[in-house]
């Protein structure tokens, strides 16, 4: 497979994961958060999960890693302030962590 097809791959799966995290968040916040928002919001989470070591946790029997979600919302909100993109209330951020791990983990299940 091209380098171009990855690429197309890749971002019809992120436009996939955004429309099913906004099909999940409350109208509200469909309303507050822009696909721009998400798509921001959703690379911050990888980073998070590639900076933090949580990969590097030995999973359980189930084969399963323990994820802090509230750790990853934090870490969000401040790099978003510190990046200056935006203002992003903790709880609200946390219900597209929870969102994203949801499709992460019917993609698994797939």
């Amino acid at each position: 497979m091209s380098i171009d097809n990855e690429i197309l791959l890749d971002a019809e799966d992120d436009a996939r994961e955004v429309a099913f995290i906004r099909q999940q968040l409350p109208q509200e916040l469909k309303e507050r958060l822009s696909d721009d928002d998400l798509y921001y919001i959703l690379d911050v989470i990888i980073d998070y999960y590639t900076t933090s070591g949580v990969f590097e946790q030995e999973p359980d029997a189930e084969g399963c890693i323990d994820i802090d979600l509230d750790a990853v919302a934090d870490f969000v909100v401040k790099k978003a302030r510190k990046e200056k993109v935006g203002e992003f209330d903790h709880d609200d951020i946390l219900l597209v962590v929870q969102a994203e791990m949801d499709y992460s983990e019917q993609q698994d299940e797939a």
